[in-house]
């Protein structure tokens, strides 16, 4: 089998397949693989749904199966993909390597509807934006990730993010819910980070802010001891960064064009999942 540009490789369709839905009774329709790889392709590159070749079938089609695995895929683990890892490493988490898109915006004078999601969508300096706020492991794969406007503070979202993480296990028992370490940058210096941090016994490399060090020196003995901080396992949080450059590879979700924040999300899940073959 020739592998085109951007197709699934064998051991990516090894990954994925388990995670799709099985086809209902009915007429015979266009194998998920062909669909999967137009799907992917679509996104690779960026373009519309109407330029996908035609190789891999209606463009319709295309779309309406993408949209029928994203409402599946709500009701599945988005970290299935790490049932085949044996264990699960430090983390590290960051909202940093945001992603600033550019959507169409919606028609004048309406309002959203009742009843809908939110678009994850917020004003700031690049016009109406989006931002990704994820967690990886220690090798850069993704484990879990919020979508939220591009004028939303990093912080915010930590808990958000940390409680998405759930890691199933090889054998019997629960998921893993704690990662053995956290990095996170400058802006989740917060006391009320650290605080939920020791509750649950998670270990953490965050340094602190400036104006944190001059107000803790400006109190002097009352200011407290300051956290501790090691350089050296600092110096990994990276990987984080280099998880966002392999997603932005991906120029469907390096800028985003899709109006829907649920279509954006799943487009990012696919990106995460392939990352784990």
């Amino acid at each position: 089998m020739v592998i085109r540009r951007h197709e699934l490789s064998d051991a990516e369709w090894d990954l994925i397949r388990p995670l799709l839905p099985r086809p209902a009774l009915g007429r015979p329709r266009l194998d998920d693989r062909m669909v999967l790889n137009g799907i992917v392709w679509k996104f690779r590159t960026g373009v519309p749904w109407r330029d996908v070749p035609k190789q891999y079938g209606p463009w319709a089609t295309l779309h309406t199966r993408f949209r029928r695995w994203r409402r599946t895929a709500r009701s599945t683990g988005y970290c299935e993909p790490c049932r085949r890892r044996r264990t699960l490493q430090a983390t590290s988490t960051d909202g940093v390597g945001r992603l600033h898109d550019h959507p169409w915006p919606p028609a004048r004078g309406r309002g959203p509807k009742r009843g809908r999601h939110s678009p994850a969508l917020g004003r700031s300096r690049g016009g109406l934006t989006s931002k990704i706020h994820l967690a990886c492991d220690a090798i850069g794969r993704p484990l879990a990730f919020v979508l939220t406007g591009g004028n939303t503070n990093d912080c915010t979202q930590f808990t958000a993010v940390m409680d998405a993480i759930k890691v199933p296990r090889l054998g019997p028992g629960r998921p893993r819910l704690r990662p053995d370490h956290v990095i996170a940058d400058k802006g989740y210096s917060s006391k009320a980070i650290r605080t939920w941090l020791r509750r649950r016994g998670i270990a953490h490399t965050i340094p602190e802010r400036a104006d944190q060090v001059r107000n803790r020196a400006r109190k002097g003995s009352l200011g407290g001891r300051p956290p501790v901080f090691d350089k050296e396992v600092y110096k990994h949080r990276n990987v984080v960064e280099r998880c966002f450059n392999r997603l932005k590879q991906w120029r469907g979700i390096a800028t985003r064009y899709d109006k829907t924040a649920e279509s954006y999300k799943a487009a990012i899940t696919l990106a995460s999942i392939l990352m784990w073959a």
